[in-house]
């Protein structure tokens, strides 16, 4: 009998549909909860899908979990990690067993008392200073002379984040007082309403009602500046072991503080040392994400951050230690696990739609593998259709044109060695 994933999603982020694709195929059957919007709703991949509601995230989380009997969970967002942790401290909105729920928590994302630490910034840092991994010099802001006391210490640029946000979202670089305390303020206050109710309206995503109506502050930290590349590390872990792990460099992004759209491979010892550490003391289990800096005069890995939850490059099948979906199939039925061929041997990556809805002309999209799950063309439409943000106006003609282009841009891709991995 086939294993279950719950996936549990609040945004319409494309990628998790393609992790979704990607457990299908190692093994697993997957059910998802997620907002009635998202784009693996326009595939068959999942076996079933539950709508998750914004204005009540833990019950339709503790009914889905009822309804889909998993043997795990994955989250593919933060906010998904949250409601998990709060509901593990509240099982009982719970209607089965509530013991049975907290294992099987526990079981997805690894030892409770690592999940408050997931959550606060400036608290995973000190546990990875502690553990001798190089890290930044990071600190806790709650007022503007918090701010002042840390420009006098550090100068400019210096980076500040606020807790719970994802995609680069929460995060400013600053290089003023001006800019700092312009940063503070944004990053301090609640969603606007107006936000709020855009998102409800028109994305029919209702995650900011709650924290707008209550005036939700996020905690903030300040963060000493590397000057250098961004990297990032996805793995998967169980019980404090890392299974398998990808590592990459960040050759693009969509813009400044966004998402990353095309990535080297790379291998790191450095990297790998570190998300080896941090995993064995935390005792993660599940997909988790790094964001690191190479520094730029020495190539040192400053590890900045902590995503525990599925990233966007978690779908990748890169050969043996470097299939996330067959390592986690093999954690949880404890069978051996089937390795699968490399989806390619061209160290760059350009991620689809990201790349291609940056710039349909980009050069990543011919030197290196364009990432389309060709597989499933339902899911190359609807990401079109989203990258292009067309209502529903946009014809079969607009849509068979945008996926000629989509086929022009990846046209005969350069397969590269891998032996500089």
């Amino acid at each position: 009998m086939k294993p279950i994933a719950l996936i549990v999603t609040t945004t319409n982020w494309v990628p998790t549909a393609r992790l979704v694709v990607a457990l299908v195929n190692a093994g697993f059957h997957v059910d998802v909860l997620c907002p009635t919007s998202h784009p693996v709703n326009q595939t068959s991949a999942a076996r079933r899908a539950y709508i998750y509601q914004g204005l009540m995230p833990l019950r339709s989380l503790a009914r889905a979990v009822v309804a889909a009997k998993p043997d795990v969970i994955v989250p593919g967002d933060d906010l998904a990690v949250r409601h998990l942790h709060e509901l593990y401290c509240r099982p009982e909105l719970y209607s089965g067993n509530a013991a049975e729920l907290r294992d099987l928590i526990e079981r997805s994302l690894g030892s409770p008392e690592s999940f408050s630490i997931t959550q606060d910034r400036a608290a995973f840092m000190k546990v990875a200073s502690e553990e001798g991994i190089r890290v930044p010099e990071t600190c806790a802001i709650k007022n503007w002379q918090d701010v002042e006391n840390w420009i006098e210490r550090f100068g400019f640029p210096t980076v500040l984040k606020a807790d719970g946000t994802s995609g680069g979202e929460g995060v400013r670089v600053v290089r003023s007082s001006a800019e700092a305390r312009s940063a503070l303020r944004k990053l301090q206050a609640p969603p606007l309403m107006a936000r709020a109710l855009k998102r409800a309206i028109v994305d029919q995503d209702t995650t900011l009602i709650w924290p707008t109506l209550f005036r939700r502050r996020p905690a903030i930290s300040a963060q000493a500046f590397v000057a250098g590349h961004e990297a990032t590390s996805t793995v998967v872990c169980w019980k404090g072991a890392v299974l398998a792990s990808l590592h990459f460099e960040v050759l693009h992004k969509s813009k400044a503080a966004g998402h990353a759209t095309v990535v080297r491979w790379i291998d790191s010892s450095e990297m790998s040392t570190a998300v080896e550490k941090v995993v064995r003391r935390m005792g993660l289990s599940g997909l988790c994400g790094f964001d690191f800096m190479l520094e730029a005069q020495t190539r040192n890995a400053y590890l900045i951050e902590i995503n525990p939850r599925a990233t966007q490059v978690g779908h990748l099948t890169l050969g043996a230690g470097h299939d996330l979906p067959a390592a986690l199939y093999g954690a949880v039925t404890g069978n051996d696990v089937r390795v699968n061929p490399p989806v390619t041997n061209n160290n760059t990556i350009a991620l689809f739609p990201h790349e291609w809805a940056r710039d349909p002309k980009s050069e990543f999209l011919r030197t290196g593998y364009h990432d389309v799950p060709w597989e499933t063309p339902e899911l190359v439409h609807a990401c079109i259709r989203r990258s292009r943000k067309q209502s529903s106006w946009y014809g079969q003609k607009d849509l068979n044109r945008e996926t000629a282009m989509v086929t022009q841009a990846g046209k005969a891709p350069v397969e590269r060695s891998a032996a500089a991995r």
